[in-house]
């Protein structure tokens, strides 16, 4: 099976197929466009990509092409998966943070991390992917210049670790999810959902929406408005826990809440917990 991520070799995403999927091969793809792309294709069975942090919440160009459009086929999310982030400084040997002058990372790692390199007085520099900002400084060489990247990275490529527990909060996470070709599909034990909606024009829509789920059951993680395809108009991606199975779900959607325009289902899984 070929696994398709966003990335290069030892970064968090390639953690994150590793521990997925530990007899795969693996397919790194140079921005998350490519990546849907590879899974549209069919040169890649599954991609894992991040949908969502702890710290700086979700990642939107995921996000937005989750529930696929006319021009492409569906995909479903099959699984979930966490995996805590604690990001280091890396540089070459030698190096200090004293003579520190510019931090390269992804753009996500850089906002996680943001009142840490604020004090060391550095300037951001973003890269597409935490493992290539490593593979960038080692080749470089120059000790004013650190990568913002898992702590692994570094003996990889030969950097030094400067600082380690590099970011803003302790509880730093990332959310991700396992997009297969195809219709969702809900297997007995699945108790999560991640579904798109959108809601009629009337007052108290949205609110008499999610009452109703709640009613229902539905205990909902998340909830988040992006905006749809036509201008000022708006859909709602939301996460919820239900009882396990396509039983459980039914109860929950079926019929839809009365005050919903459209509903689509982008996925159901196993809840996950950090190893």
């Amino acid at each position: 099976m070929r696994i398709g991520y966003q990335g290069e070799p030892h970064s968090y995403s390639f953690r994150a197929v590793n521990e997925l999927f530990p007899d795969a091969e693996y397919v790194g793809e140079p921005s998350f466009v490519a990546a849907f792309a590879a899974l549209e294709a069919g040169t890649v069975d599954r991609l894992v990509l991040p949908v969502e942090n702890s710290t700086t919440g979700s990642v939107l160009p995921v996000l937005d092409r989750l529930p696929g459009n006319e021009e492409h086929g569906p995909i479903a999310i099959i699984a979930e998966h966490l995996v805590e982030v604690r990001h280091a400084l890396l540089g070459v040997p030698g190096a200090t943070l004293d003579g520190l002058s510019e931090v390269r990372s992804h753009p996500e790692a850089l906002a996680q991390a943001e009142g840490v390199l604020l004090e060391l007085g550095v300037i951001e520099r973003p890269r597409h992917d935490t493992a290539g900002a490593v593979r960038e400084v080692a080749e470089a060489g120059d000790p004013s210049i650190a990568a913002l990247a898992p702590p692994e990275a570094g003996p990889a490529h030969g950097l030094a670790i400067l600082r380690e527990n590099c970011m803003d909060r302790d509880h730093n996470t990332t959310r991700f999810v396992v997009l297969a070709p195809g219709e969702a599909q809900v297997d007995p034990d699945d108790d999560k959902t991640t579904m798109v909606f959108s809601t009629s024009h009337t007052p108290g829509a949205l609110a008499l929406a999610l009452t109703e789920l709640g009613l229902r059951g539905a205990n909902l993680t998340r909830i988040e408005s992006r905006p749809s395809g036509e201008a000022w108009s708006y859909r709602f991606f939301v996460d919820l826990e239900h009882e396990p199975g396509p039983e459980g779900l039914a109860r929950v959607i079926d019929p839809p809440p009365a005050t919903l325009a459209h509903l689509h289902v982008i996925g159901s899984y196993r809840s996950a917990r950090i190893r």
